[in-house]
């Protein structure tokens, strides 16, 4: 969950731009700070009751600061396959249309320069594009800069600053989407399709960043308003801020880039390993691959771990985390989980203190408080996947 230092911070980051929901938000009461470079909503009525509605009924969470790209050729995709296959470690080529992967860019020594969703478009989407890729808001130029350098020149890559992005979690988002566009009730989890409401082309993936079931809703600028209004005049529907967004990726343990994620670390200490497929580690040619193939066969450093605390005092960011009275790493996410009750946090550790159950103390106010290396998610995922 965001901190109040987190929140202070910021409000600090100067200039700030608009998107397209800006007096949207403000409209309904939102708490504005600085984020990824814009005015984004921290909350409305609360962020425990925020993430309780999420986890009970669908919250819509404005994330159009995340960077749209697409990407085409004159090959029928060939080339952009090839191409994005040296700058991802996942399997482009065997991404079949209306699906999505996860994954990841890697700088040259295997660090994680951002992490990312990549889908197959179909249906004209995107004027014809071969591949529609969605980057954190806060990297997305400098990842917008590593492609131009890496693409070849037969490659095109859109940035799509026009398009506006939706995310609608939690258990009852199915039945509210489909109550505006019918279609979407047969998507599955990672699955995406076109659909058209009111004129304006969606492409929706079945997907998101909370550990509920959801959608997140691509939508031309001009028409987000009305989307916006239209979703959450249904009775399952409020509208989320970022604090809440935060508070439900950390129980579904899932990493933020900048924080749990970053170019000092690996895809494999990261637990991020499933988004490599078969083929491409057994191939390489991707950015990175070294340091991949490296760390599956002697293991990394240090892992990403989830960390159950003693007691009610949270730890956030930065706090030193101590196994056998020495320090063996530092919390990278961490805050009190209204669904579990208790605070939690995500955190680095020395591989060998990484082991489930692996008793540890985390220094917060000069305190060291007890905690256990704990499995993640911290909450089940519920995602839809099958029909």
């Amino acid at each position: 969950m965001t901190g109040k230092d987190d929140v202070a911070h910021m409000e600090e980051e100067l200039p700030l731009g608009e998107l397209p929901l800006d007096a949207w938000h403000r409209g309904k009461g939102a708490r504005m700070v600085g984020f990824a470079g814009y005015h984004m909503p921290i909350q409305y009525e609360g962020i425990m009751a925020e993430h309780s509605w999420t986890r009970e009924h669908a919250g819509l969470f404005d994330v159009s600061h995340m960077g749209q790209l697409s990407f085409s050729d004159e090959a029928q995709g060939q080339a952009v396959d090839a191409a994005l296959e040296l700058l991802l470690p996942s399997d482009i080529k065997g991404l079949k249309p209306f699906r999505q992967r996860y994954s990841m860019l890697l700088d040259q020594d295997g660090g994680i320069l951002d992490d990312l969703m990549v889908s197959r478009p179909g249906d004209g989407a995107f004027d014809g594009a071969a591949i529609y890729m969605v980057v954190n808001g806060a990297t997305k130029y400098d990842d917008i800069g590593w492609m131009i350098e890496h693409l070849p020149d037969d490659v095109t890559m859109n940035h799509m600053e026009d398009q506006a992005l939706l995310a609608l979690q939690g258990p009852e988002a199915g039945e509210a989407l489909a109550t505006l566009i019918p279609g979407t009730a047969d998507l599955i989890f990672m699955q995406s399709g076109l659909f058209d409401w009111q004129g304006a082309p969606l492409w929706i993936s079945r997907s998101g960043y909370t550990g509920e079931d959801g959608f997140e809703i691509s939508v031309p600028g001009d028409a987000v308003v009305a989307l916006a209004d239209a979703l959450c005049a249904l009775p399952q529907v409020k509208p989320i801020g970022l604090g809440a967004r935060d508070s439900l990726r950390l129980e579904a343990g899932l990493p933020l880039y900048g924080h749990d994620l970053s170019p000092a670390v690996s895809t494999i200490g990261a637990d991020l390993g499933f988004a490599i497929q078969k083929r491409r580690r057994e191939e390489g040619g991707f950015i990175g691959h070294a340091r991949v193939m490296k760390e599956l066969a002697d293991g990394p450093g240090a892992k990403r771990v989830g960390i159950a605390i003693e007691g009610r005092l949270p730890a956030r960011e930065g706090a030193p985390i101590f196994a056998n009275g020495i320090q063996t790493g530092e919390v990278t996410s961490g805050g009190f989980a209204p669904s579990v009750g208790a605070p939690i946090a995500m955190g680095w550790v020395s591989l060998p203190d990484s082991a489930i159950g692996t008793a540890l103390e985390i220094e917060v106010r000069g305190k060291r408080i007890a905690a256990t290396v704990a499995p993640m998610p911290f909450v089940p995922h519920r995602y839809r996947r099958k029909a």
